[in-house]
């Protein structure tokens, strides 16, 4: 729950951009997820960016510079690491907060997909899976790997929970890596169009948390259990808000 409204200031600042685009956006996804049969209801959010694309073509709100000045094919840039103290020992807290959001998305994803990860595979192993996934990118220069509240989102919309789905997009993002053109199109979408898609990615995370509470049958007449959710909420909340402890 705390996640999905920690997220929700930068929807409406990216979306506040453009209210039009982002609308636009947000009533694709809506429509195609609700009214949409076969193909069309599994991928309601690449039809609402797309949808939304062109809108913001029409009305002039996309810049072309970007494609036409960027490389058909050529690898991603590589840096090699350098041992830092000082890095190792800001990281250590962000590390910790990465390791609390990763437990969220998992309680999250099981009662989206009905399957207890938590047992099966594992935190353990969920946990390692995804420390070495970022030891691995950062060795090449790539940024950290994690768990995203996103996709917990993405996969309450299409109910498409196989692995091998997600095991195809990697490879599928392996190979659109070497095409510098095919991102460039990516950084031309309108922020407003993001915003519109994270009203309901966002939205969609904290829904999910409390039908996670519901579901769990928590009693919050139970002073226990509201204490350790007006902690949660308040600490969630306004420490994003202030930018930390001061």
């Amino acid at each position: 729950i705390s996640i999905g409204l920690i997220l929700a200031p930068t929807a409406i600042s990216s979306a506040s951009t453009n209210w039009l685009l982002a609308f636009i956006a947000l009533g694709t996804i809506i429509v195609c997820n609700i009214w949409g049969k076969g193909m069309v209801k599994i991928v309601p959010i690449l039809l609402g960016i797309m949808v939304s694309y062109i809108a913001a073509i029409l009305m002039g709100e996309v810049d072309f510079t970007a494609i036409a000045n960027a490389k058909l094919l050529a690898p991603a840039p590589i840096t090699l690491p350098k041992f830092s103290v000082s890095a190792c020992v800001s990281i250590v807290p962000i590390a910790l907060a990465t390791m609390m959001e990763h437990i969220g998305d998992m309680a999250a994803i099981s009662a989206t997909t009905g399957r207890n990860y938590l047992n099966d595979p594992g935190l353990n192993r969920t946990l390692m899976g995804d420390g070495m996934a970022t030891m691995l990118s950062s060795c090449f220069g790539g940024p950290a790997n994690t768990t995203y509240g996103e996709n917990t989102g993405v996969l309450a919309l299409t109910k498409v929970y196989d692995p091998k789905v997600m095991q195809i997009a990697a490879v599928f993002a392996v190979l659109l890596s070497f095409l510098p053109k095919f991102g460039a199109v990516i950084e031309t979408i309108p922020s407003a169009i993001i915003g519109g898609v994270s009203f309901m990615l966002y939205g969609m995370i904290s829904a999910i948390g409390v039908r996670n509470v519901v579901e769990n049958q928590v009693d919050f007449t139970n002073s226990r259990n509201l204490i350790i959710a007006a902690v949660i909420l308040v600490s969630a909340l306004g420490f994003n808000s202030t930018g930390g402890i001061t």
